[in-house]
């Protein structure tokens, strides 16, 4: 009779993990998404296996592999696992380049890179085990709990301002064992120079950590251009697209409380 009863349970057991297997395989699935959780204007998407662009309605999903761009007097946000949210102006093109991927170390790895326009993201404190990496065609930023917003030109030109939080910037952002400097008082660096000789001086591999309230620039060749303080009342802090991330990230604080 114990027998009996004992391949009766282990036979509810098998028929309830085979039931919600596709529910746990969604949830893991799900995961690995964004929502596309505002759009003002056009927007549009493609992936590897699409040849044209397709327009991105609100509450669209967007996964690892896709390049999303905006176009002008367009707007977007994107919610990654509910916590981490980016922000693209018009004229923007980002490629989700891995998203929340699990790595051979085990580590949920999320890589964007921005090819051109400006971008503001506003993402939770990293745990341990998850790295996200936001790279441009010049340099690439470690993130943990920031806020920041960065600008990407035509000819690659890279800035960084953190609001909150810190970022730490490099021209060789693979590499993970430079020891960040930090930023002190405002300078500028001179750029890649001729000397006598057949040759032109290399950059040298370089990394910064930029703390609250700090930039950086950097030269479409990946020189440090500028560094330092930035504040509040600034021209350049005073525009339409500063405001109105300052006013989404308000009622990010508003849902949080309710």
């Amino acid at each position: 009779m114990k027998r009996f009863w004992a391949i009766v349970l282990r036979s509810i057991l098998i028929v309830s993990i085979v039931a919600l297997f596709p529910f746990i395989l969604r949830s893991s699935k799900m995961e690995e998404k964004g929502i596309v959780t505002y759009v003002d204007g056009r927007v549009s998407k493609k992936n590897p296996q699409l040849i044209n662009w397709v327009r991105v309605p609100q509450n669209s999903d967007v996964i690892a592999g896709d390049r999303v761009r905006t176009y002008q007097r367009s707007r977007a946000e994107i919610e990654l696992m509910g916590l981490d949210i980016i922000r693209l102006a018009p004229e923007t093109i980002i490629d989700i380049i891995k998203l929340y991927e699990e790595s051979k170390e085990k580590v949920q790895e999320t890589i964007l890179k921005v090819e051109k326009g400006d971008l503001w993201a506003n993402l939770s404190k990293k745990q341990k085990g998850i790295k996200f990496r936001l790279d441009t065609p010049i340099a690439g930023a470690a993130i943990t709990g920031t806020k920041f917003r960065l600008s990407v030109a035509t000819d690659s030109t890279t800035e960084f301002r953190v609001y909150t939080g810190a970022v730490v910037v490099s021209n060789v952002p693979e590499k993970t064992g430079l020891k960040p400097m930090e930023i002190g008082k405002p300078y500028r660096i001179e750029g890649p120079h001729e000397v006598p000789g057949p040759r032109e001086v290399t950059l040298e591999e370089w990394a910064y950590i930029i703390r609250e309230m700090q930039k950086i620039k950097i030269g479409r060749k990946g020189q440090v251009l500028a560094t330092g303080d930035f504040s509040l009342q600034d021209s350049d802090e005073q525009t339409n697209w500063v405001k109105w991330n300052m006013e989404r990230d308000k009622l990010l604080k508003r849902d949080e409380k309710n």
